[in-house]
């Protein structure tokens, strides 16, 4: 079932104005097992396609010529491939990946970014029911000890390597990948590699061969390979099936009918080695028709004007992209018109993932669109994970608030159990994996014995009184610790809340540390805010910009804020350190997209955390006294 979306009113007040879009709103029902509360949407999942590329298949008959994606070239103007010439495409190269004897034990890696060539290759792969990984080109291009790359490929063992540019890849592959290899390259060479063309392999016979392949694959069938983000430990293979896949599409489809009202169309730039961007996104446009443009861009101050550049041309119908990503488009809304007129003219939805949105930012939002559009759009969030491909919860519920995460999604249940004095989420469905790949230890462990897989993430009812209303995010279990007084610190709220509270002088920060008398937090700054707020040149250090007074007296101010709504000594940060070193990917302080690993920025900066603490590092900046 779906209607449009209406909020209640609040007593006394006028009802907000949003704009129509058609939202499920199924009922839920909620009981307990054994002290613990199961809970799951009434609304049956729809029966699914066998494999996400029937999709491609029915549009390529449906709408032929209708634009599948879209990517600038080199002039600027945008190379369009048709549902049609994506499925020739991909035929012709699952045919020809045919011949490198390719599986789940030799599958394809493809080490690049988001673009046209990759998603083919990637499709190709996927019709000839070839398992394909996309590795984080960061693994090849940022790092410098290729650590997180080797892991990847000693645990996957890939029998043909892909990459977009040869000689930008070229140090990684020499490095890390047998000699015997064999690549495929849209430009350059690798010397001493076999290697052929990536239009090489457009070019064979047919694709006879290909359909007997995908025919021959199902729903269990692999698809892909997605790796964590590994902010605790090395990165897992999650094993990608059809299903999940598929599923995951349903899901979101029965939540949001509008995406199959018409056809979505997206401008996005989510790198497709994540869940978020590569199943769930490029899923979006493929399983109901529409049209994907690549967007460049990067929700950078450096990154952020080829997005705005590409929305002044393109007007999406739903929008969805990180927080950082909301924070920049904002500011560009409220002080350009033709951004304005072009962003809004079909827009059914936001949706924003990967980390809490600063309330701040949202309040903006629904200001621009109020006097632009003379409504509102509908924010959408929810909780998801590479293991559930990804999606679990949506807030399709009443409440709109930080941290709310809403109701199961059609075809997801949800257990809470008690663990630690908080409530586990467990989650069971289609869309969940069957494992990770070459780890049974690993698998074992996340699974519990009614086959819920056990997330770590500490989820609560927003109303204990009404679960209907939904549920709450409550941070990671494996981060909370207890300081020796034996007072049980909850790090998620805190620090969600410190991040929000921030914006947008902190990027990030690490709330110090187990076994001790109170509170310190390492802070990663956005540098870029902070030069600007400190008013010194160009020339000046990140130390320098750190020390300034104008940044000193920000952060200074920001912790006397968070701290005016601790309640003890386990919400109640005693200093700060403003931090002018980065996060390092090699050291494992910092995931490729971007999220901070808590326990190896303490590892690592250990001798600087027992500074602080003993008040030998001038750098800390202290709380003022209790009120």
């Amino acid at each position: 079932m779906s209607s449009e979306f209406r909020p209640q009113p609040q007593s006394g007040v006028a009802q907000t104005r949003y704009r129509h879009v058609s939202i499920g709103h199924s009922a839920v029902e909620v009981s307990e097992r054994h002290g613990n509360l199961h809970m799951r949407s009434l609304e049956p999942l729809a029966p699914l396609p066998m494999r996400l590329l029937d999709r491609l298949v029915h549009w390529a008959q449906v709408r032929p010529q209708q634009t599948f994606i879209a990517a600038r070239e080199q002039g600027g103007d945008w190379r369009r491939v048709s549902y049609a010439q994506m499925l020739d495409s991909v035929r012709a190269i699952a045919q020809s990946l045919l011949g490198y004897g390719l599986s789940a034990e030799r599958p394809l890696a493809i080490l690049s970014g988001n673009d046209i060539e990759h998603l083919q290759i990637a499709l190709g792969a996927m019709y000839a029911g070839i398992p394909y990984c996309p590795v984080s080109p960061a693994y090849s291009l940022l790092s410098q000890d290729f650590a997180k790359l080797r892991h990847v490929c000693d645990l996957l063992q890939p029998g043909l390597i892909f990459v977009s540019d040869a000689a930008a890849y070229q140090r990684a592959i020499d490095v890390v990948l047998p000699a015997e290899t064999p690549l495929v390259a849209v430009l350059g060479q690798v010397p001493g590699r076999r290697q052929v063309t990536f239009a090489s392999l457009l070019e064979g016979p047919g694709g006879a061969e290909a359909d007997v392949a995908f025919n021959a694959t199902g729903p269990d069938s692999i698809a892909k390979f997605l790796f964590t983000s590994g902010s605790t430990k090395l990165p897992k293979a999650v094993i990608t099936t059809q299903r999940m896949l598929c599923a995951n599409q349903q899901m979101l489809l029965q939540t949001f009918p509008v995406f199959g009202e018409e056809p979505p169309v997206l401008v996005d730039w989510l790198p497709w080695n994540h869940t978020f961007g590569g199943s769930h996104n490029v899923g979006i446009v493929l399983y109901n028709g529409g049209t994907f443009y690549l967007d460049d861009g990067k929700p950078t101050a450096q990154g952020f004007a080829e997005t705005l550049r590409n929305l002044k041309e393109v007007s999406p119908t739903a929008y969805l992209t990180v927080p950082k990503g909301w924070e920049e488009l904002v500011s560009a809304l409220e002080n350009d018109g033709e951004l304005r007129e072009r962003f809004f003219v079909q827009m059914k939805l936001f949706f924003f993932a990967a980390a809490g949105l600063s309330q701040s930012v949202w309040d903006r939002l629904d200001r621009v669109a109020e006097q632009h559009c003379g409504e509102r759009i509908r924010m959408m969030a929810g909780l998801g994970m590479t293991e559930a491909s990804p999606s679990c919860t949506f807030t399709t519920g009443p409440l709109s608030m930080a941290g709310y995460i809403g109701l199961p999604a059609p075809g997801c249940e949800v257990l809470l159990v008690p663990v630690d004095g908080k409530l586990e989420g467990r989650f069971r469905g289609p869309h969940i994996m069957p494992g990770y790949w070459r780890a049974p230890q690993q698998t074992a462990e996340v699974f519990d014995d009614e086959g819920f897989y056990c997330s770590g993430d500490a989820i609560k009812l927003a109303d204990p009184s009404d679960p209907q209303l939904g549920l709450m995010f409550d941070g990671r279990l494996a981060e909370d610790f207890k300081l020796s007084s034996g007072v049980f610190v909850s790090v998620g709220p805190l620090r969600n809340r410190a991040v929000l509270e921030g914006s947008p002088y902190v990027q990030d920060l690490v709330v110090t540390a187990p076994d001790r008398e109170c509170l310190g937090a390492l802070v990663f700054p956005r540098l870029y805010e902070c030069r600007r707020l400190s008013g010194l040149t160009k020339a000046a250090s990140d130390a320098e910009v750190l020390a300034s007074a104008p940044v000193r007296a920000w952060f200074a101010d920001w912790l006397q804020r968070l701290n005016r709504e601790a309640s003890g000594n386990a919400s109640r940060l005693e200093w700060i350190a403003v931090l002018d070193e980065a996060a390092s990917i090699d050291r494992g302080e910092i995931t490729d997209k971007g999220s901070i690993n808590q326990r190896a920025v303490l590892q690592w900066r250990a001798a600087k955390v027992e500074a602080l603490y003993c008040g030998e590092d001038l750098s800390i900046l202290r709380a003022g006294p209790r009120s």
